[in-house]
Order: structure tokens, then C-alpha cells, then sequence
């Protein structure tokens, strides 16, 4: 497979090129993207002591095996870098991504993670050691004298390591398995990316700029399904080909402008890909089926070539077209003097893009276990993002965001992610059509409790949040800026009214729809571990509304037992109502309203099959009852004491997760290709479909989450 290596412009800058790149760089070193001479000296002290240990490590290894002195005194490893810090972007305060290079009788099983690991352990200037055998490319994390290192290994097929060993030669992959090759393929690319460039000056330059740009929209890591530092370097060095003699402000303008238009999932290439006789697979969609899958291919230049972006969903490429689409319209307003460089690094404004979010908990007794069970639950947060497009066919699209929020005021190790939720545009959904989504949330739940190293304390809870109910501790003021106020006519305020303040409105088709209201969120819950289960009834096989698909949650597992033993659920959920002021219903009104609930719209039917004959119908029964105020209790269930509806997930080893059901209501793009990219009228609220999602499971409570969390209908 070969690329067109023909620059599309051979253009140089004039003088106004040159004047915008001066103030291009002007606002970089402003914004402290540039590190001091003084700290870069450090990282190079930093490197030379932690050379020395990896060299003294392979001497002693290599003694206790019995080799010879003359092998002792010849045994070498080499360090090498990689990333932002060999590419030469790297900021104030940036890890250094590092290469340890051994030779063939120094293993990564053991000597690396565990002879190593134990020296590094008991170096005084190493901390927050953490070691991931079990990632993709194995790593082992710390800082050393506080800066963080992210260190590899690979041991080549040589007895003696070479201190000028280049490892841009294939012979390097001799003998070695595909584990070893990916740990190798950081410094190959990167050496490969500042070969393959015209101007490595501009590259660098433009790459900054772009990875500043990329942080303050949001679209900035490969964990979450975005695009990493490698990804952001190979496109950048694209567009340097694409115009080689072009300055910084000309190729940030021509990256959007290139990657607007861009037909994906054409791959980058900045290279024709090599295919050598060494056997190992490179990218290829004519022979590897699973790589047509891949929505946003951009290909490493050094062989083996693969894909480095095969963590893009369909839903994050979205994301990242639209926000192409806002650089590229305020580059055209730089160009034409209406704008300066500052509008263009805005931060994307999450929490006011959609109506509806997953908040995603994650607890830990100390920061040392949350740092562990964080570094899981993140890495596969994107496989729920995928399972969500999977079940729903696209239809329902979620924002996963890349930043991470601590609540200050709990009392134990807290962060939370969050996850924006919308319809697809464009998708004709009949209304009453649901979502459901349980067997989805199930089975990431089932993921996560594999976890190999859980520990008491480690809990993880996912809610349903409105935009009015985010939390405070995620904005920087620590309290939600007033949204500015819009001028609406009195029949669209009065429609906004019944959905926004928390009433029921009837359609003409009968359709009842709720929109709740909160009067904030108290973030004030003290952190405690679970010490008694309380388990829901089994739910059985069902299908979902959309996919027709059987969803069948876990019934029976280790993790789980008999989920109809415990008495104490329903009288939880009776004392949450009467905490509440809302009134406590006897059995036999339960199956009234259950029953009356099942006269509704056929998905909503389909949808209630699913919950057994002993759960209520809340906020259903509400709308079948008319009776809002008695019935409020039953139909919300809250998170850290606030009024949000919510999705639990309590995980650990010895219990399993919660029923949970989410209702969505219409939900918000992030904007169109026009002028008004990224702003939402009311009037296009308003025009959105209702929509629900459903999902749950079978679990316990964790602290501050009711133990009964029942279908919401809107």
C-alpha cells in the first residue's frame, strides 16, 4: 500500500505569514508551554541516574547467572526516549516516555517487573511506582526526583547491548515477540516521524500548538477513544509534507483545513507501507478484516506499520470532525484579521453541550489505591463507549470527556469522569421508543470486576446526571456560571416550563413526558465501604426495544449468590420515601400501578417486561396515577443527596452491580458545519425527540446510593 508523497502547495509564507507566526509563538511561551533552561537540565540529570540503575541492574543479573567477569563487565542496557520529549514538544511538568534495552537473558516478566521494580522501590527519590505488566505495552510508572517516567522494556536477541545500538534497523526485531515489537515501536516511529518531515523546527512548532489546541477542546487521549500524542504527531507531519515550505500559523491553518475535507477512513500515511519477511502483521484492510473496522486509521511510518488510532469510535470521530470544524472557522477569521489566536484556543464548554451526561464515581480507601483502580476503570471506559454504539446501532452516541474531577469534600480518594449522552442526527426514532441498554452496563460491570488486584474500598458508581445537576466541583469556580438569558415568546417559555422545572405534560398521543428538576447537588457524602448486600430480584431474559437482541444479565456468578434472599430491599426503598415526604404504597397498589404503567406505548411495554412483578413502577406510576407529589420519592433515586436520577454500579469482588434503569430525555449535538458550530438554540432543543434509555442490574448499595433503583418513565 503506497501514499502520494506530492505536497499540495509548495508555497512560502509572506510577510503577514510571518507576522501570525510570530504572534503565534508569542501566545505559546505565554500560555508556559515551554519549559526552563534550568528544568530542562534536571530531566537530563533525572535520565543520566536512572541510566545508571538499569545498567547496574543487567551487571547484577547477569552475575547471579554465573556468566563470566568479561561478560559482567561488558553486560550494558540502553535508555532510550521517546514521545513529546524526543520529539521535542514536550511542556513544563510532561512525563518522559523511556525505552530500557536489555539483552536476551534479562526477561520483562520478572527481572523487569519484579527484580527492577524492588530496586526502584527502595530508591528514596522514586515514588508513586506503578507497575502495568498486563497493558497492551507493558509499562512501569513512577516519578524519580518528581518527574514522572513511564518506562518500557525490551530485550533483543543479543548478549551484549551495544551502547550505540540503532534501533531503526529491522535486525533489532530478530527473535523477539510482538509484546517486545510494541515497546520497540515508540522510538522507531519517533525517530522515523523527525526523518520524514521538511522543517523539523515548524513541525515542532505546529505540533505544540496543535497539542495545546487538542487539551483545551477535549479531544486530547487515546485512553478515552481521542487521538494521544503519537496520533497528534503523524498529522501534523502529514500536513508539513502536504506544504513543505509553509511556516506554524500557515500549517495550523492548513491542518483543519485538510482534515475538514478529509474522507475517512482514507488512512494517513506518511510513508508507503513496508512489508518485510519477519513475519510480523502490519495494517492491511485487504487481508485483515478487523482493520476495515477502523473509522480514523493513521499509520506509524516504521515497520511494523499499524494503525494508532484504532481506539476511535464512531462517536469520538464525530467529535473530533466537529471540533476540526471550529479551528478551521476560526482560522479563517485569524486570516481575515476578525479574530487574534486566542479564540481559537477556547475551551470546549462540555457541560453546557448536552442535556444529559454518565457520571462515572470512582472510589478508593487512599490515593494509592485509587491511582491502581483509577488507571483500570479508565482504561476501559472507552469499551463502554463501544458497547453503547454496539447495542444501540449507532443511534445513541456518547461523549466520553477526557478530564478527570475530584470532590474535595469526601472523605476518602475520589475522581469522577463523565460522558456526554445524544441521539445520532438524523435518526428517525418513534417516540415511547426506548433505549435499553442493562445487559450493556452488565457486561462492562462483569469487566470491571476482573480486575486482578481489588482491594476493600475500591467502588465505582455510574449515575444519570442532568446539565443542571452537575456537580459544582467540576467547574473551576467551584459554582456554575448563570447561563445568559435568551428571549423566548410566552408558548415556548411555557413549554420550557413543563419540561424544565419538573412537571408532567401530556402530548396529544397521550405520551406523558417529565423533565426533573434539581435544586442543586450536595456533594458532602462521607466515603465508606460496603458491609451488606442488598440484592434485587433476578431480572428475566430480555429483548431490547431497538435491537430485538436477547439481553441477558448475569443470573448466577461468584460475584453474586441468590439476588432474592435478602429481605431488606423493598423496606430501603420505603424508608427512602419516607426521607423523602413522599408517601409509602402498599403491595396491592404497586400492581395496580404496574399494571396500569403496561397500558402505555408498546416499547414502554417491552420495556417493563423486563422488570419483575415485585418492582414499582415509579415515575411511570406517576404518570399513570397523575399523582406527582406522593409519588416523587418513589421515582427518584439520588446521588450524594442530590435529586439526580441515577445509574448505579457497585463494584467489587465479592458483590455484583445494581438494577439500574436510565431514562434519557432528548438530547443535544454539539452543533452543525455552519457559522453557528457548537451553539444550540432552545428552538432546537425543543425539537428534539424524547427518548429513554434503560439499564441495570443486580447488585448492593455502596454509601449514599439508594439500594432500589427503578424504571423512570418520560
Amino acid at each position: 500500500m503506497t501514499t502520494s508523497n506530492k505536497p499540495i502547495s509548495l508555497a512560502g509564507p509572506v510577510d503577514a505569514d510571518v507576522l501570525r507566526t510570530a504572534e503565534l509563538n508569542k501566545f505559546l511561551v505565554d500560555a508556559g508551554l515551554y519549559e526552563t533552561v534550568e528544568e530542562s537540565a534536571r530531566r537530563e540529570e533525572v535520565l543520566g541516574e536512572l541510566d545508571k540503575i538499569v545498567k547496574d541492574w543487567v551487571k547484577q543479573l547477569t552475575s547471579q547467572r554465573g556468566y563470566t567477569d568479561q561478560m559482567v563487565e561488558e553486560a550494558n542496557a540502553v535508555l532510550f526516549t521517546f514521545g513529546s520529549y524526543r520529539l521535542g514538544v514536550h511542556g513544563p511538568g510532561a512525563d518522559i516516555d523511556t525505552l530500557c534495552v536489555g539483552p536476551s537473558y534479562v526477561n520483562r516478566e520478572e527481572d523487569f517487573f519484579i527484580v527492577l521494580h524492588d530496586i526502584l522501590s527502595q530508591t528514596e527519590e522514586v515514588t508513586h511506582l506503578q507497575p502495568v505488566p498486563d497493558a497492551h505495552v507493558p509499562v512501569m510508572k513512577f516519578k524519580f526526583h518528581g518527574i514522572s517516567i513511564d518506562l518500557l522494556y525490551a530485550s533483543v536477541s543479543l548478549l551484549v547491548v551495544p551502547s550505540d545500538l540503532d534501533i531503526s534497523q529491522e535486525s533489532v526485531l530478530y527473535e523477539i515477540d510482538e509484546a517486545t515489537v510494541r515497546s520497540l515501536t515508540g522510538c522507531r516511529v519517533a525517530d522515523q516521524i523527525l526523518r520524514l518531515v521538511p522543517n523539523i523546527e515548524n513541525f515542532r512548532t505546529t505540533l505544540r500548538c496543535l497539542k495545546h489546541w487538542a487539551k483545551r477542546r477535549g479531544v486530547y487521549s487515546n485512553v478515552t477513544g481521542f487521538l494521544g500524542g503519537v496520533n497528534w504527531a503523524l498529522l501534523v507531519a502529514r500536513v508539513c509534507q502536504l506544504y513543505p515550505n509553509a511556516v506554524p500559523s500557515m500549517l495550523v491553518s492548513r491542518f483543519f483545513r485538510v482534515f475538514t475535507q478529509w474522507h475517512w477512513p482514507t488512512p494517513v500515511m506518511l510513508c508507503a507501507i513496508e512489508e518485510e519477511e519477519l513475519g510480523f502483521p502490519v495494517w492491511d484492510p485487504r487481508k485483515n478484516p478487523r482493520d476495515r473496522t477502523h473509522h480514523m486509521p493513521i499509520i506509524t511510518p516504521a515497520y511494523p506499520c499499524m494503525n494508532s488510532s484504532y481506539n476511535v469510535s464512531t462517536s469520538t470521530l464525530r467529535v473530533m470532525i466537529e471540533q476540526f470544524q471550529f479551528g478551521n472557522k476560526i482560522c479563517q477569521e485569524i486570516e481575515l484579521n476578525k479574530a487574534n489566536w486566542s479564540a481559537l484556543f477556547e475551551p470546549f464548554n462540555f457541560f453546557e453541550a448536552y442535556k444529559n451526561y454518565l457520571q462515572v464515581d470512582i472510589i478508593a480507601e487512599d490515593d494509592a489505591d485509587l491511582r491502581l483502580w483509577k488507571g483500570w476503570v479508565e482504561s476501559r471506559l472507552r469499551q463502554l463507549t463501544l458497547k453503547i454504539e454496539r447495542d444501540t446501532y449507532g443511534k445513541l452516541q456518547c461523549h466520553p470527556y477526557p478530564s478527570e474531577y475530584a470532590d474535595p469534600s469526601r472523605q476518602c480518594a475520589h475522581c469522577a469522569f463523565f460522558m456526554g449522552l445524544s441521539r445520532k442526527e438524523g435518526v428517525k426514532i418513534q417516540e415511547g421508543q426506548a433505549f435499553d441498554i442493562r445487559g450493556t452496563v452488565d457486561e462492562f460491570r462483569h469487566e470491571i470486576n476482573m480486575y486482578m488486584f481489588w482491594k476493600p474500598g475500591m467502588e465505582l458508581a455510574v449515575s444519570h446526571v442532568r446539565r443542571k445537576e452537575i456537580p459544582a466541583y467540576v467547574f473551576p469556580e467551584g459554582y456554575r456560571r448563570p447561563r445568559p438569558q435568551r428571549h423566548v415568546n410566552h408558548h415556548q417559555q411555557s413549554g420550557k416550563n413543563a419540561t424544565e422545572n419538573g412537571t408532567l405534560t401530556g402530548s396529544p398521543d397521550g405520551q406523558l413526558k417529565r423533565k426533573h428538576a434539581s435544586d442543586g447537588v450536595n456533594d458532602t457524602e462521607p466515603c465508606r465501604s460496603v458491609k451488606r448486600a442488598s440484592v434485587s430480584p433476578v431480572h428475566p431474559k430480555t429483548s431490547s426495544p431497538l435491537s430485538g437482541s436477547p439481553v441477558q444479565p448475569k443470573t448466577s456468578s461468584p460475584l453474586s449468590g441468590n439476588v432474592s434472599d435478602d429481605p431488606t430491599s423493598n423496606n430501603q426503598t420505603k424508608d427512602t420515601s419516607n426521607a423523602s415526604g413522599g408517601s409509602q404504597d402498599s403491595p396491592s397498589s404497586g400492581n395496580e400501578e404496574q399494571a396500569k404503567c403496561s397500558s402505555s406505548s408498546q416499547a414502554s411495554e417491552k420495556s417493563l417486561d423486563s422488570i419483575p412483578s415485585g418492582s414499582k413502577c415509579v415515575k411511570v406510576e406517576a404518570a399513570c396515577s397523575g399523582d406527582v407529589t406522593s409519588k416523587q420519592a418513589n421515582c427518584i433515586s439520588h446521588v450524594n443527596d442530590n435529586t439526580a436520577p441515577a445509574v448505579v454500579v457497585s463494584t467489587t469482588l465479592k458483590r455484583v452491580a445494581e438494577k439500574v434503569v436510565l431514562e434519557l430525555v432528548g438530547s443535544e449535538s454539539l452543533g452543525g458545519n455552519n457559522a453557528d458550530l457548537l451553539h444550540i438554540t432552545e428552538k432546537d432543543m425543543g425539537n428534539v425527540l424524547a427518548e429513554k434509555v434503560h439499564f441495570g442490574g443486580n447488585g448492593v448499595s455502596q454509601s449514599g446510593l439508594h439500594e432500589e433503583l427503578e424504571l423512570m418513565q418520560v
